[in-house]
């Protein structure tokens, strides 16, 4: 036994190749018909789940139809596409978030109210009133004021000075915070205020503030300034960069003066200084009791980004009227305040009794939008639609002249406004109401991103606005069916191809 190992002693293992070679054949025999019931279990899984989830027919319809028509690829695209997570983390948003209702100290005007203030040719606004009403949840304030601010030239002069006159909070919330020569004046105005022990809290969307690289945090930090970045995500899959961005532009000094509208802060913004990428675009200071509803829409965002609660007088202040202008901010987005944007646009279309008047630079209405529209036209409603001429997204220009036709065979006038790049957001209606704020008319606005616009009564306010747009639609030039129907073979089908991607894009 001297100089043998245990493994020597060990007997040896049978060879057995004709029973592995027989497993083997089993396999491969039965494998297909496992990959088979594994497919056609999956596809009936999906499609019922399609079924149950999607609220367009044609949505369910298309996509039952890719999950069949591609075994197995199809399963894969509507897990990685088709499945609507927006909604499940939107409901995650909300929880535990506090609710805030300082709006509710200031006096409501009922939409009882508003029909005695209203003239009488303009009583008819009052359905309109009640649908925001319900849909809102959120009372109309008396007692503002709205101030148009046109481009950079006008609203960044103005919000700079707030904040140097700021002496006890400033709530700032916006898309694009670049890192340029604009927004470093920022950083550094925001710096003084927070060395005068001004409280200072900036939002910034996690998406928009990589429009500048490297990009403006760093220069918010070495401030000393107390930032957030809303919903940040490096995980490809969260498609970060297609759903549930904040594209609310909201600043609030004191608690008592705001600016909002539809302008990020970059140099682009400032015509007079002729920069590369130039963008025509219009904010607004409101001063009033609606104010307290921007502190709020912030309020609510801050305290999901980070956690911290803003309360008391120091961001909610006593408020008292300072205007005629009767209003009250609209929040959208993908959780409980989804669809009320594209409601609120659909009650002003079939309210309307002689104009309509809308700018957008992203205009890719869905069918139920357009019906509206057309509906209104043929009605006797003047229905006018100003879109740039030369659009930043070559895409989104290219589907929404796909779209076009749909309008303008029903009388509705569309307006192509020339360089620089229009990036206005408005809609006026009947010479009384008006909608401004971030909202455009695309799927990303009206479905997947968290918007903030306010509805306004008044005359006056409605006129300056329209002044505005005439003065654009003066400048531009107008689409006609025969423009859109000369267009070479090429152009049309890759425009038809652009717009089947609209709700993408």
């Amino acid at each position: 036994m001297e100089g043998r190992s245990l493994l020597d002693l060990a007997p040896a293992s049978p060879q057995h190749p004709a029973v592995l070679n027989t497993l083997l054949d089993l396999i491969a025999g039965i494998w297909p018909l496992i990959a088979a019931a594994t497919t056609l279990i999956m596809s009936v899984v999906a499609s019922i789940h399609a079924i149950l989830t999607k609220r367009e027919t044609s949505a369910a319809v298309g996509w039952v139809g890719v999950i069949w028509l591609a075994p197995f690829i199809g399963v894969v695209l509507y897990l990685i596409l088709g499945i609507n997570r927006i909604n499940r983390r939107a409901s995650i948003r909300q929880e535990g978030l506090p609710r805030f209702e300082a709006s509710r100290r200031s006096v409501p005007c009922t939409p009882e109210s508003l029909e005695q203030s209203l003239p009488p040719e303009k009583a008819h606004l009052t359905s309109l009133a009640r649908l925001v009403s319900n849909l809102t949840s959120r009372p109309l304030l008396d007692g503002n004021s709205f101030e148009p601010l046109i481009c950079g030239d006008e609203a960044y002069p103005e919000m700079l000075r707030a904040i140097e006159k700021a002496e006890i909070s400033i709530s700032l919330t916006t898309y694009i915070f670049a890192n340029d020569e604009t927004g470093r004046k920022f950083v550094a105005t925001l710096a003084r205020a927070v060395k005068r022990n001004v409280e200072v809290r900036v939002l910034i969307d996690a998406v928009g503030a990589r429009y500048s690289f490297p990009t403006i945090l760093r220069q918010l930090r070495r401030a000393g300034i107390t930032y957030a970045r809303f919903m940040p995500s490096i995980v490809p899959w969260q498609m970060a960069y297609l759903n549930l961005r904040s594209h609310r532009k909201i600043l609030v000094v004191d608690g008592k003066t705001g600016f909002t509208g539809g302008m990020n802060i970059a140099e682009g913004n400032c015509i007079k200084e002729n920069p590369a990428h130039a963008i025509q675009d219009l904010h607004f200071r409101v001063q009033g009791p609606v104010v307290s509803e921007l502190q709020e829409v912030f309020a609510e965002d801050w305290a999901f980004s980070c956690g911290e609660i803003l309360e008391g007088r120091r961001w909610f202040p006593e408020l008292t009227p300072l205007g005629n202008v009767i209003s009250r901010g609209i929040t959208d987005g993908p959780d409980e305040s989804f669809d009320r944007l594209r409601l609120t646009l659909h009650g002003a279309l079939a309210t309307a009794t002689k104009s309509v008047c809308i700018a957008t630079p992203y205009f890719l209405p869905d069918n139920s939008l357009i019906s509206a529209m057309n509906t209104a036209s043929m009605r006797g409603v003047e229905v006018d639609i100003l879109i740039p001429e030369k659009n930043n997204l070559r895409f989104v220009d290219w589907a929404c002249l796909a779209q076009i036709a749909q309008l303008l065979r029903w009388g509705c006038r569309v307006w192509r406004t020339p360089p620089p790049f229009e990036h206005t957001k408005m809609i006026v209606v009947d010479g009384f109401w008006s909608l401004i704020g971030s909202a455009n008319w695309d799927p990303r606005s009206l479905m997947l991103n968290f918007e903030f616009n306010v509805e306004c009564y008044d005359r006056k306010l409605a006129l300056q606005l329209e002044t505005i747009l005439r003065e654009k639609q003066d400048r531009s030039s107008q689409l006609t069916l025969a423009d859109i129907e000369k267009r070479p073979l090429p152009y049309q089908v890759r425009d038809g191809i652009a717009r089947l991607l609209s709700p993408y894009l």
